[in-house]
């Protein structure tokens, strides 16, 4: 298959949302949370493949989205940003178990950077089946026009008072009333006593491995940590 470039739009400074087209695909389906495979010869005359989580899209038109942000001296994000609409790469998947647990439970889902690209597609999919279990979303970015989609997640909140967003900004400017500091302090004060939740982590190796270790130093059982991490 090839994944063809629709269109681009700039989520923020060097991170970009790509909308793609499945040529030669019967029926682009995916679960929410999955990703693809992408590959190309690029400057370096190599093959490269990364894997970029679905943000959106949809089974019918074969049109599914991801967002990354440019590694200025990387191997592969690069190529994509010059990509012209018309252009492709090839394409495998969608891959992977980063999905919703069933049956679905009250949940925490911690994101930082793109790792909240996979939450997105999530959290429409299980607060529009309307079973009435409570999510949460902490978010953490270092400046505040990083935190991706907040308008999604703050329309989702307005909709299902069963949706909790929390954006957290480690480095905010004098202007920034939300919360602030790393997402851990942030997941301990919404588990409180709780031990029955999903906790669903995405994003960097360093904040995954620590949300896991302080997540089972607190009692959690391995099967309630569903996680992705891209580095």
């Amino acid at each position: 298959m090839r994944a063809v470039l629709i269109g681009w739009k700039e989520l923020a400074p060097g991170i970009r949302h790509f909308e793609f087209y499945a040529e030669g695909a019967e029926r682009f389906a995916y679960l929410p949370g999955q990703f693809v495979s992408l590959s190309a010869v690029t400057a370096s005359e190599k093959k490269i493949t990364r894997a970029y989580s679905i943000v959106a899209g949809t089974g019918q038109d074969n049109r599914f989205a991801i967002c990354l942000n440019i590694v200025e001296d990387g191997q592969f994000s690069p190529h994509l940003f010059g990509l012209k609409p018309g252009e492709g790469v090839d394409l495998k998947g969608p891959i992977g178990t980063f999905v919703l647990r069933n049956p679905l439970k009250d949940s925490i889902l911690v994101a930082t950077g793109t790792g909240v690209a996979p939450m997105l597609p999530m959290l429409i999919e299980a607060l529009g089946r309307g079973e009435g279990q409570q999510f949460t979303l902490i978010f953490g970015v270092r400046h505040a026009p990083n935190l991706l989609y907040a308008e999604e997640f703050q329309e989702l909140a307005g909709q299902y008072p069963n949706f909790k967003f929390l954006p957290t900004v480690t480095r905010p400017s004098s202007d920034w009333t939300g919360l602030t500091g790393r997402v851990q302090p942030h997941l301990v004060a919404e588990i409180g006593e709780r031990r029955d939740l999903d906790v669903y982590v995405c994003g960097l190796n360093e904040m995954v491995s620590g949300v896991r270790e302080l997540l089972a130093g607190m009692g959690f059982d391995k099967k309630q940590i569903v996680h992705e991490k891209y580095d």
